[in-house]
C-alpha cells in the first residue's frame, strides 16, 4: 500500500544560511536546487539568479562559502560553491522533505515540496519546530489517481506546463498585464525568448485540442 503523498510549502524567515542573508543584503532573488550534503560536512549549493556583480562579489567576500564559481547564461548567473554553514532546509530534507523549488527572497526562503505519509510530515514539522523562523504555509493530498495532471490531460511537455502556470500565476495574462514577459522568464529562470517559445507552443497545443 502506497502512503498518502502530501504537498507542502513552508516559509523561512531569520535563516542565517548564506544565501538568505545575501538575499537580504544585495535585493537579488535566487532559484535554488536542494542542498547537498558531502562527506566533509560542507553543503554543495547550486543556484542562479539574474545577472548580478553585487552579488557575486558579496558573496566571494562571505567567509562561510568556498570553491565559488560563476558562469553566466542567457542574462543569468548560475553559481556553484560550498558552504560550511548548514542552511535551514537542511534540516528539513533530513526530517524527510522532498524539496521541488526553493526560493530565496529578501532574506527569507519558500520552499515547496511533498511528504509521503502524515508520519513524515511529523518528522518534518518536529525538524521545521527546532528551528527559527519556520512556518508551513499550506498542505494539501495529491490524489495521484483522481486527477490527472494539465501537461497528461491537454499533451503538454512539463516545461510548457510550468511556463503557462507562472505566467497566469504572475497575472501575465490578465488585462492589463500585471508583469511582463522578462519577468515571468526571470521566475523561471529561462531567457526571454525561451519563455515566449514554450508559451507559443503549449498555446498552439491546447488549442489544437480544443477547437479540433
Amino acid at each position: 500500500m502506497i502512503d498518502e503523498c502530501l504537498a507542502v510549502e513552508f516559509r523561512v524567515e531569520n535563516d542565517d544560511c548564506p544565501l538568505s542573508e545575501v538575499t537580504q543584503a544585495v535585493g537579488v532573488e535566487v532559484s535554488a536546487q536542494p542542498p547537498q550534503r558531502r562527506g566533509d560536512g560542507y553543503d554543495l549549493l547550486q543556484f542562479s539568479s539574474p545577472a548580478s556583480d553585487r552579488l557575486t562579489r558579496a558573496l566571494d567576500d562571505d567567509e562561510r562559502i568556498s570553491y565559488l564559481h560563476v558562469s553566466r547564461t542567457d542574462g543569468r548567473n548560475r553559481y556553484r560553491c560550498l558552504s560550511k554553514h548548514p542552511c535551514v532546509v537542511r534540516r528539513l530534507i533530513d526530517g524527510g522533505l522532498i524539496v521541488e523549488t526553493l526560493r530565496y527572497r529578501d532574506g527569507a526562503a519558500t520552499i515547496f515540496g511533498a511528504v509521503v505519509g502524515r508520519d513524515v510530515l511529523k518528522g518534518v514539522m518536529e525538524a521545521a519546530g527546532e528551528t527559527v523562523g519556520v512556518r508551513l504555509q499550506r498542505v494539501y493530498p495529491l490524489h495521484s489517481e483522481a486527477k490527472e495532471s494539465p501537461s497528461q490531460r491537454w499533451d503538454l511537455t512539463p516545461a510548457q506546463e510550468e511556463c503557462i502556470r507562472t505566467a497566469l500565476e504572475m497575472g501575465y495574462f490578465t488585462i492589463p498585464r500585471e508583469t511582463s514577459s522578462e519577468a515571468v522568464a526571470a521566475e523561471l529562470g529561462i531567457s526571454k525568448s525561451a519563455f515566449l517559445e514554450r508559451l507559443r507552443r503549449g498555446e498552439a497545443a491546447l488549442f489544437e485540442q480544443l477547437f479540433q
